[in-house]
């Protein structure tokens, strides 16, 4: 398959750009979580001559996030899935304004394609682990929560040590 300056291999996992062959990104990641994944690596690609150390944890993030670097989207790790989770929460807060937040299913519908609610519980788990780091706050209905005893939905913002 071909699409004008690059070619697909016959089974969708890698793209070849002037000969040179590059993992594609997870095709089961929603349109809308992927456009905002690229546009994140978008800006932080602009930022790597200026801010070379603001930009290459937010590249990276938006990588692993696409299945683009870590584990590869069709075979992945229990070790991987955690990865790609958190760098998908951490650069879906990112590409969103400061006080915006997600919902920790935005990391698993990323990360699971289809399969995302088998995702949950473990987004849950890694939400808990950015929470005690200070990376994220979990929050219902407004007031900051602990993920590991809160009923229900839950938001993820960016916490107090926000990187």
């Amino acid at each position: 398959m071909s699409s004008g300056d690059h070619t697909t291999t016959a089974d969708g996992r890698y793209i070849v750009v002037s000969g040179r062959r590059w993992r594609a990104t997870d095709p089961a990641i929603p349109e809308k979580l992927r456009q905002e994944l690229v546009d994140e690596l978008m800006a932080a690609r602009r930022l790597v001559r200026t801010d070379p150390a603001t930009a290459r944890p937010r590249v990276q993030d938006a990588k692993v996030a696409l299945g683009e670097r870590g584990d590869p989207w069709w075979e992945p790790t229990p070790d991987g899935r955690r990865e790609r989770l958190a760098a998908a929460m951490r650069a879906l807060l990112r590409h969103r304004a400061p006080e915006a937040t997600i919902c920790p299913s935005d990391a698993a519908r990323t990360a699971g394609g289809e399969s995302w609610r088998t995702l949950m519980d473990t987004a849950r788990e890694v939400a808990a682990d950015l929470s005690r780091a200070g990376v994220i706050t979990v929050r219902q209905k407004g007031a900051d929560v602990d993920v590991t005893t809160a009923k229900g939905p839950v938001r993820l913002a960016r916490g107090p040590d926000w990187i």
